[in-house]
Formats: C-alpha cells, sequence, structure tokens
C-alpha cells in the first residue's frame, strides 16, 4: 500500500514547514502550497522532507484563487495517486484600528484566513477518501481571545471553529474527519513581524505570563496537527484544540 499524502498551504515557513517536516518524519508525502510573492523559500521546505526521507512537491498557489487550489489538489492526485489529508495553514495577519480599517483591508483579511480555508478543504475534499482528515489553524486571537487593532484577524480566526464543526459533521458520511487546532502564542515569522503582531522582545515578554513559561514551537503544533490526522485520533472530528502552554486557562494576575 503506497505512503499517505498530505497537502499543506503555506508550508514554505513556520507551522507549515513544521508540519511539512513533522509529516515527512512518519513517512508521509507532502504536497506544499506557498505564495510566490511571499519572501519565504519553497525550497527550503522541500529539502527537510527529503532529508527526512520522504518525497515533497511544491506549488505556487493562491488561496483567494479556487481555481489554483483545484489545481494543487488535482496534482497531488497526479504526482502520487492519493490524497489523504488536508492542512489549511496559509494565513494573513495586517495589524488595522477598527477607524482606519477600509473594506478592502476587512475583505482581504477574510478572503485569506477563512474563506481561503473553505477553498482549501472543498479541493481536497474532491479527492479525500474514507479515513482522511482535514485540520484547519486558526488563533486564540479570535478563536478565544479579543485582539485590539486586529479585529478583522480575529473575525476570520473565530469563523475557522464553526467551519470546521460543520464540515465535521458534513463529511462524516464519507469518513472524512475534520478539526481545528487552535495555537497560542507560538514563535514564527509571521509573530516576530513586530509591525503586525509582538515582534521578538513582545513575544519575549508574554512568554513570561504563560504558565510553561515560554511560547511555544511550530514543531509542537505540527505534532498535534500528525495526531489529528493519524489513525491514533480516529473519533476525534468536528473539535477545537488550543496548544497554547496554558495561556488560556490561567488565573488573572
Amino acid at each position: 500500500m503506497s505512503k499517505p499524502v498530505a497537502l499543506i498551504t503555506g508550508a514554505a515557513s513556520g507551522i507549515g514547514e513544521a508540519v511539512a517536516l513533522a509529516y515527512a518524519k512518519k513517512g508521509v508525502r507532502v504536497v506544499g502550497g506557498y505564495l510566490a510573492s511571499a519572501p519565504h523559500d519553497p525550497l527550503h521546505t522541500q529539502r527537510l522532507v527529503e532529508e527526512a526521507g520522504s518525497e515533497c512537491l511544491m506549488i505556487p498557489m493562491d488561496v483567494t484563487d479556487s481555481a489554483s487550489l483545484d489545481a494543487i489538489a488535482a496534482a497531488a492526485v497526479e504526482r502520487f495517486g492519493r490524497l489523504d489529508y488536508a492542512v489549511a495553514n496559509a494565513g494573513l495577519l495586517r495589524k488595522a484600528s477598527l477607524l482606519e480599517m477600509s473594506d478592502e483591508q476587512w475583505n482581504e483579511m477574510l478572503d485569506v484566513d477563512l474563506t481561503g480555508v473553505m477553498r482549501t478543504f472543498r479541493s481536497a475534499s474532491r479527492y479525500i477518501g474514507e479515513g482522511g482528515a482535514l485540520v484547519a489553524i486558526s488563533s486564540i486571537a479570535g478563536g478565544v481571545y479579543g485582539w485590539q487593532d486586529h479585529s478583522h484577524y480575529a473575525a476570520a480566526k473565530a469563523g475557522v471553529p464553526g467551519l470546521c464543526r460543520s464540515l465535521a459533521v458534513e463529511l462524516a458520511a464519507k469518513g472524512i474527519r475534520c478539526n481545528a487546532v487552535i495555537p497560542g502564542l507560538i514563535e514564527t515569522p509571521q509573530s516576530l513581524d513586530a509591525k503586525n503582531s509582538l515582534g521578538a522582545d513582545g513575544l519575549a515578554k508574554a512568554g513570561k505570563s504563560i504558565p510553561l513559561g515560554r511560547v511555544g514551537r511550530a514543531s509542537e503544533v505540527a505534532d498535534l496537527v500528525c495526531y489529528l490526522t493519524g489513525p491514533d485520533s480516529s473519533y476525534i472530528t468536528g473539535q477545537s484544540i488550543i496548544i497554547d502552554g496554558g495561556l488560556t486557562v490561567r488565573w488573572p494576575e
């Protein structure tokens, strides 16, 4: 029997890259989507996967373009003969206060961070069969907390668990599971962006308030994603699992 295949959007950096590597270590073949205009090198992900002993196909794509996602899902099946998992990880983060935010900024954020998840799953589920699984990456910003000057981001991320719950019900008849992962403060290129997110200093300061005493690693989120698509989670669907070192359950100080 051939090895399973996972489609990952936003696979050229951060959590997406970590998920690709984690899958490779488990013998899963990887089809990684990346935005061509982004400053990350997709070949780095490919090297990591291949050095871990698996196969990798990196393809430029845009989650705001349905045809692009249809094409990458079809390419996965054409190259590897199957598609088992889809991880909707691609995301956009921009800072904008409510009074400064344009309709275009609002719509762009939802188009990438929420509708992009739907497009990814719609394209992938045409090929994924019984035993397959979908995982979307949400955020504690929106998924749990509010975040000032990021209402468009929080709104999009809040919608992801609802989408996953509904798809879990809809796709259960096909034997496909669907879950959301809600990361807390994770060190990635996105969170290290001081203009739109916390930046290195902000992360270091915030880490002190986390019960486990540090921010998370992308590899830790990746391990959870692999679990949620693997056989050990065969009865888990429609759930939103927080991975945050205890941040959202701490007693306010």
